[in-house]
């Protein structure tokens, strides 16, 4: 058991223990209060940069499921081929895992892609802080590691696909939402996926309702493609890192095919559309944001790790909010009033986590 400490650029210092890596890291310190999840979490671009705590206070011991491919870097059970974060807080390591999908241990994991963790210290206390604090720098010091350079904070090109990867259509399959209702499939479409660093499993849900899949790196022009639909993903940074994505999709939002934005991309999608963005003051970084879809008494409970959102005087005319978020009024999503033209903030979730969510996908498939 090898000491470690996280320490806060505010001079706040928790003890525990290092395990996976033991080298030094730094990054932005975030939090996620998912229960299970945390090989997608690791694996979600999203993180790429950060340090991530989480909140539920048993982690390992399910163990690690298989890093098969199922195309072309397109990962069958996880959100990208890798772990993003720079390392990871948690209250207690389980190293005894038991799951039928387990081939390895986390720490095994965290091992062989250099994550470097800690564990033993009280992530209540560390979140609360985080929680009331906002963005905090930190940093993991394993015993006897040197300390390390400031991170550089991420960007998509950090994390998104260096060429055009195609992805064919296959059959749809019979795929349920959580009311068991049946989720609409397309066959003979074409869907661009703005890669600014995409969860795979978004990729995995539009091949499982017949669309085939363009993947494209963030800053690629693929306006001169053959496509039905454009789908602007997630991705760590913000949109100042972005100018080409947006020049690109002002072209596509002056036509009429579907667009769809989430995370990194509905603040992508609003640029282009006109809108400003601002800081929250207290960033969405948790799996149980409460987000009222307007015009409706439809809430749905989601997956955040953001730290900005559109400004609400500056929503243009011809778009409305979409959804708003219930604990501090930001809107989470826009839509246009007339156009297949739409974001959310959140994430639809296809595997771990609120999977009513995938509802956004089929709303963007049934206008292809």
């Amino acid at each position: 058991m090898k000491k470690a400490t996280l320490r806060l650029e505010n001079g706040m210092e928790f003890h525990g223990y290092s395990f996976g890596c033991t080298k030094a890291v730094s990054g932005e310190v975030v939090f996620n209060t998912s229960m299970v999840g945390y090989p997608e979490q690791l694996t979600d671009a999203t993180y790429s940069g950060q340090i991530l705590c989480l909140t539920y206070p048993l982690v390992g011991n399910y163990g690690v499921p298989s890093e098969e491919l199922l195309a072309e870097n397109l990962s069958l059970n996880l959100e990208s081929d890798r772990i993003h974060p720079n390392g990871l807080v948690i209250f207690d390591y389980c190293e005894d895992y038991s799951n039928w999908e387990a081939v390895k241990s986390l720490e095994q994991w965290m091992t062989e892609q250099g994550l470097t963790g800690i564990y033993g210290i009280d992530t209540r206390e560390l979140t609360k802080i985080l929680r009331d604090k906002g963005a905090m720098k930190g940093t993991i010091l394993p015993e006897g590691a040197e300390m390390p350079q400031e991170a550089v904070k991420a960007t998509p090109a950090d994390v998104c696909c260096k060429e055009v990867i195609t992805y064919a259509a296959k059959p749809a399959q019979d795929v349920e939402n959580a009311n068991g209702s049946k989720a609409a499939t397309t066959e003979g479409k074409k869907v661009v996926v703005v890669d600014c660093g995409v969860k795979h499993s978004i990729i995995r849900g539009l091949l499982a309702r017949g669309a085939e899949v363009i993947r494209v790196p963030f800053d690629y022009d693929f306006t001169s493609l053959e496509f039905d639909g454009v789908y602007v993903s997630n991705g760590p940074g913000c949109p100042c890192d972005c100018e080409v994505t947006i020049d690109n999709l002002k072209k596509v939002l002056d036509g009429d095919k579907p667009v769809f934005g989430l995370g990194l991309g509905y603040l992508l999608v609003a640029k282009a559309a006109g809108c400003e963005t601002m800081k929250l003051a207290r960033p969405h970084r948790s799996s149980n944001q409460p987000v009222r879809k307007e015009g409706s008494n439809r809430t749905y409970i989601t997956a955040q790790n953001v730290a900005c959102t559109v400004k609400p005087s500056s929503i243009p005319a011809g778009w409305d909010a979409y959804f708003t978020n219930l604990n501090d009024g930001a809107v989470d999503g826009i839509k246009h009033r007339t156009k297949p033209f739409a974001g959310a903030q959140f994430n639809p979730e296809v595997c771990v986590g609120s999977a009513e969510n995938i509802t956004l996908i089929d709303e963007f498939i049934s206008k292809l």
